[in-house]
């Protein structure tokens, strides 16, 4: 069914585990200051201490051992590096906690994979303009830069940004993520502009001074969940469909696999609407300089983070003022037979998974292909038998296998999302997506069935009994 070289993974980020947020030098990042504002997170939750990984990694190696992965994917926490965000000072005890957690991983004969932004801007950065500010990709890159003379010789596999649409929408549209801003139809569109200048002068820089010698793959993470017209044989659905994919996963993904620029439905949609509203000052879609490097081609493979599908039709409102909801126009439903996890958006759809990964290698130039999240919510009493979670898992792998066997798609790894249960950001601890579950209270970690079972398919899959 698989390759016998492909990545079998599970995925945390630094914010979500670590804890330690002001422990040896730390810096703060923009979620502690949005977590300590009251209102902003489910129950006044925060990750002061989340899962302690920075003291409890040896528990977390364990975790890993157990289910017998090939690959890991953690994020560094910049702030915990580099405190005031800038490589004027550098945190050495950051630095020693990431090379045990590398070395340990090795020893193991676990590969990791590194995010270098997982959604945790130092809030001395945010404090002069955070990524609104055209001066934050040159940080960026002086940032990626310092992680990949440190790390590089081991690292192998990097992500500059995770996920810079949730970044860009929930952070600066909906207000929902640090840093909590409201700008709606503005900001978003610059945040993901300077996160795309910023991974592609990290991408460059790599290229041109450590490729040779370290012999890495960088990329950067998009979500996307997958999208299918409400009524097939409706031209307004079908144009809303492709709006959908175009203003999720093409903002990002066109400009590094494709044109070098955004879909250019997306800015039509957006000029037009700004037309209509009487907004005439210049494109709120920035342009890309001749100037700064290009962004074409800035992607050694395609990493992609999908959970769920949506059918599509023009709508969604917000007619009299500016925001990304009426530049898109569009709105999705959840179709009914479709079952639900824990989460209320996150229906159970594992053949858009499949979907999914034919159109980005029919649209992206057939790359290769890490899925770096995937994943099933638990929400309410807990479940340690977790019978559904276990059923997704088998059925969403099946898909994975058939896309790479029946449809002659290059997929290299699937990174289940999460290792263990931890802060879900706005939802606190609410919202459990662990292979292992973490009582909160103590701290303990326990193998759910779900864990069980995945480990089961990795050992299969390893022992070659499926190819």
């Amino acid at each position: 069914m698989f390759p016998r070289d492909f990545a079998w993974g599970a995925a945390t980020s630094a914010y979500q585990i670590e804890g330690g947020w002001q422990s040896d030098g730390k810096g703060p990042s923009i979620w502690d200051t949005f977590c300590h504002e009251k209102g902003r997170v489910f129950g006044d939750q925060n990750g002061d201490v989340a899962c302690n990984s920075y003291e409890l990694w040896e528990k977390d190696l364990e975790c890993i051992q157990q289910l017998g992965l090939t690959h890991y994917r953690l994020s560094f926490s910049w702030a915990r590096l580099l405190p005031d965000g800038t490589t004027q000072h550098v945190n050495q005890k950051g630095v020693q906690y990431y090379n045990k957690v590398i070395d340990d991983l090795l020893t193991s004969n676990v590969s990791p994979m590194v995010t270098l932004y997982h959604f945790d801007l130092p809030q001395a950065l945010q404090d002069q303009g955070g990524w609104k500010s055209p001066g934050i990709a040159s940080l960026f890159d002086n940032y990626a830069q310092f992680c990949f003379q440190t790390f590089g010789d081991r690292v192998k596999l990097w992500i500059t940004i995770n996920e810079p649409q949730v970044c860009a929408k929930l952070g600066h549209e909906d207000g929902i993520h640090a840093p909590g801003l409201k700008e709606k139809g503005t900001a978003a569109y610059l945040v993901g502009h300077n996160m795309l200048r910023a991974h592609a002068m990290a991408w460059h820089s790599y290229n041109s001074r450590y490729r040779s010698e370290q012999k890495g793959a960088v990329s950067i993470a998009l979500n996307s969940d997958w999208y299918e017209p409400l009524n097939q044989g409706c031209p307004e659905d079908f144009a809303a469909t492709e709006r959908d994919l175009a203003f999720t996963l093409g903002w990002f993904a066109w400009p590094v696999f494709v044109t070098g620029d955004y879909p250019e439905i997306m800015r039509s949609a957006i000029d037009a609407q700004s037309k209509k509203l009487g907004y005439n000052a210049a494109s709120r879609l920035p342009s890309f300089s001749k100037d700064e490097s290009a962004i074409l081609g800035t992607a050694d493979f395609f990493a992609l983070n999908y959970y769920t599908s949506r059918k599509v039709k023009p709508g969604g409102g917000c007619e009299k003022m500016l925001c990304m909801k009426g530049d898109k126009d569009t709105e999705e439903v959840l179709d009914s037979s479709w079952p639900i996890s824990g989460l209320s958006w996150l229906a159970v759809v594992p053949d858009g998974l499949r979907k999914l990964l034919k159109y980005i290698k029919d649209t992206f130039n057939n790359p290769a292909i890490y899925i770096t999240e995937n994943g099933f919510s638990q929400v309410g009493p807990l479940q340690i038998e977790d019978a559904q979670r276990c059923v997704y898992y088998k059925d969403t792998i099946s898909e994975v296998a058939k896309a790479i066997q029946e449809d002659g798609i290059n997929v290299r790894g699937y990174f289940a999302w999460s290792l263990m249960d931890n802060f879900e950001w706005a939802d606190g601890f609410s919202v459990r997506f662990g292979l292992f579950h973490v009582d909160f209270s103590d701290l303990s970690r326990t193998l759910y069935q779900s864990g069980r079972e995945y480990a089961k398919i990795i050992s299969k899959s390893r022992s070659g009994q499926s190819k």
